[in-house]
């Protein structure tokens, strides 16, 4: 069995595989911090759910990219957690 770096570079030597993956960034980098900010702030997810008012299940869906979250729910999320939300367009 590979691990996941070895697969990694195998898939990005294909085109179509790379131009999916830089679509899909921005996405996993929002989860990827989400996540950061959540441990470092020593919440479990069942934690922020209940601070915020929704379902375990539901920060699971964000976090893992299967859902699709407003911006209204991810502003719940900072807040929720401590943080402050950034957007940037460039």
């Amino acid at each position: 069995m590979k691990n996941w770096k070895t697969l990694k570079k195998e898939l990005l030597k294909k085109p179509i595989v790379v131009k999916e993956y830089k679509k899909l960034s921005p996405r996993y980098q929002v989860i990827s911090a989400l996540i950061e900010v959540r441990l470092k702030k020593g919440l479990t997810q069942e934690a922020l759910a209940e601070k915020i008012g929704t379902k375990q299940s539901a920060i699971a869906r964000v976090e893992s990219g299967r859902g699709n979250p407003s911006l209204k729910f991810l502003e719940r999320m900072i807040t929720g957690i401590g943080s402050k939300l950034v957007i940037q367009v460039q």
